[in-house]
């Protein structure tokens, strides 16, 4: 079954670091030095909106990584994007935010503050954090076990919800002659008490011009599944194969269907990494060039932090050792976890090979090749339901954002399948998603206790 071709692709463009790629701030043409520069931000997201992408895409950690990479450092995203509302117009706006480490009102008091300032651009990608080096940070000995993250992180959704829906949406008067600049009996108090958070609301902010901010979610494992089919709008997975994404745009549709959800309520958008060349040579020898800016050393250390097991003492160019449950064992990200192993399995890969894969895209699907090819690529798994659209990736930036903008977006326009305007002015508008009413999108079957 293929789509019909009034359907059209979504595209998120990815902006992290330096770029995606390990080792890519190391090229000569990337902007490292203005890393920490706003105006590089702004060029970045005009050129994203110029290719009339869906949204930017702003991650967030919290912690050093490391000292010896671009990745060591990195700005508060929704500051930033609060700074790019005023530069750009339509594109959406969207971020990480960590329910572990943030509570409910500051959460939805700042996706509420940026969905007005940028009229109704916002988005929240909502994680629960990966590591104990984070707990740390925030003051506490260790970071929840995985399944306890998503309980909590349900819980918190459903406080930002309520504390977005504590304000119709006519709540504002704003009557000058009759003294009255907001109707009290539109505005309620949240008065919510869960088994870990409580606030007591209304949010100091009114209703956001979306409703909601779009609601985001990153987690392939059953867990973070479960919890996208409750309440996600917009899942960004990993997936390295057509039959693979196939089967995981199969499985949370269903879930979707479960819960009584609206087919098309759910956008999922895999990650894909392009190195691009003029031809198929060209995109292989930029890919030589960048693994080979990658040390062996800094590959084993990368995958032994990424399955938490000492791969030091192993030859770089031997197997992977046998590693007692690694799945089990990650109090991370268990379904990127297992996609790495079973790469590592399929292919027969050295610690080296893994590695530099890993770290070319962090298991995302890397592509090699001319747009001509990335862009059948993209229809194809569009057209066979493996996806509704990508969460594009440059290894390299701002460079290779450029690329994709000028080279493959034409030919996706050409084709069909995707837009050559935008048509309306929202997040939600460019997603064909819905407007949420107040107090329609509950979560109390998904964790209020």
């Amino acid at each position: 079954m293929s789509r019909q071709r009034q359907d059209q692709l979504h595209l998120g463009a990815f902006l992290y670091f330096t770029g995606h790629h390990h080792a890519g701030w190391r090229r000569a043409d990337s902007g490292v030095e203005k890393m920490f520069d706003v105006e590089n931000y702004k060029r970045m997201a005009r050129t994203a909106e110029r290719g009339k992408f869906d949204m930017i895409f702003l991650a967030d950690l919290l912690h050093l990584i490391y000292p010896g990479r671009a990745a060591a450092g990195m700005l508060d995203p929704i500051s930033l994007l609060s700074a790019l509302s005023a530069a750009t117009e339509k594109i959406g706006l969207t971020a990480t935010l960590s329910t572990t480490y943030n509570t409910p009102y500051d959460a939805a008091r700042r996706f509420a503050t940026l969905d007005h300032i940028s009229g109704g651009r916002a988005g929240w990608n909502i994680v629960t954090s990966q590591t104990d080096t984070e707990a740390r940070n925030f003051g506490r000995d260790k970071h929840p076990e995985h399944s306890l993250r998503y309980e909590m992180a349900r819980e918190f959704v459903d406080v930002a919800t309520r504390l977005w829906d504590s304000w119709d949406d006519d709540a504002l008067v704003m009557d000058r002659e009759a003294g009255v600049f907001a109707d009290e009996s539109k505005l309620r108090a949240v008065d919510y008490r869960g088994r870990w958070y409580s606030s007591a609301g209304p949010l100091n902010v009114p209703r956001p011009p979306q409703g909601y901010p779009v609601l985001i979610q990153a987690g392939s494992s059953g867990p973070g599944q479960d919890f996208a089919a409750s309440f996600g709008e917009v899942v960004f997975t990993a997936q390295q194969s057509l039959e693979a994404a196939q089967s995981f745009y199969r499985a949370l549709n269903a879930k979707l269907a479960e819960r009584g959800r609206a087919p098309g309520s759910l956008k999922i958008m895999p990650g894909l990494s392009p190195i691009l060349g003029s031809t198929e040579e060209e995109a292989r020898r930029r890919e030589r060039e960048l693994l080979e800016l990658v040390r062996p050393e800094e590959a084993s250390a990368m995958l032994s932090g990424f399955l938490n097991y000492d791969l030091s003492g192993y030859p770089a160019d031997g197997p992977l050792p046998d590693i007692p449950d690694p799945v089990e064992a990650s109090n991370g990200m268990k379904s990127r976890v297992q996609l790495v192993m079973n790469m590592a399995r399929k292919d027969n890969l050295s610690i080296l090979e893994l590695g530099r894969r890993l770290i070319g895209a962090r298991g995302h699907l890397q592509f090699v090749g001319t747009p001509e090819r990335l862009a059948d690529l993209m229809e194809s798994w569009f057209d066979s339901y493996g996806c509704d659209g990508f969460n594009i990736m440059p290894p390299v930036l701002p460079g290779d954002l450029d690329e994709f903008v000028d080279q493959v977006v034409p030919i996706l326009q050409r084709r069909g399948l995707f837009r050559e305007d935008y048509a309306g002015s929202t997040l939600r508008d460019h997603l064909g998603l819905a407007r949420p009413r107040s107090g329609e999108f509950r979560l109390a079957e998904a964790g209020r206790s």
